[in-house]
């Protein structure tokens, strides 16, 4: 009677470490889902500046002291900044990262930081002493297999 006890126990036990098992497995694969979903929509903008010959540490240290404070105080949110080794084609040229929410998101934060007041000083200056050539700039979405998305 003592030993069927003990068997009827472990089978218990067993389905119920199984069940647990598949349930917390189930749950889990349910959150991934959704917060994959709540990302689908986040794109990242790469943005190129040519900077006019000679004066990419001029835009650099804009970027370092005024930009980038500028950018984050409006949630464009800058992944990285890089100057590009491969000269002579990309010589004088900015390249930078951000990631954004949506395409929708990335508007409302541009124009807002556009008529930010700070902004504005920027673009007085660059007025008085041309720093950027062109910029381009396209917006990505990352693919399936992406590290970052």
């Amino acid at each position: 009677m003592i030993l069927n006890r003990w068997k009827f126990k472990g089978w218990t036990l067993g389905i119920a470490l199984i069940s647990f098992a598949a349930g917390s497995f189930t749950s889990a694969r349910l959150a991934h889902l959704s917060q994959v979903r709540a990302d689908s929509n986040r794109v990242f903008e790469l943005r190129i500046y040519h900077a006019v010959p000679g004066k990419l540490p001029a835009l650099e240290t804009r970027f370092r002291d005024t930009a980038s404070k500028l950018l984050a105080n409006h949630g464009l949110n800058a992944v990285g900044y890089w100057i590009p080794e491969d000269a002579p084609p990309w010589d004088n040229t900015f390249v930078y990262i951000l990631a954004h929410p949506s395409r929708e998101e990335a508007k409302k934060n541009w124009e807002a930081f556009g008529a930010d007041p700070g902004f504005q000083e920027v673009l007085k200056s660059e007025q008085a002493n041309k720093l950027v050539e062109k910029v381009d700039s396209t917006y990505m979405h990352p693919t399936d297999f992406s590290p970052m998305k």
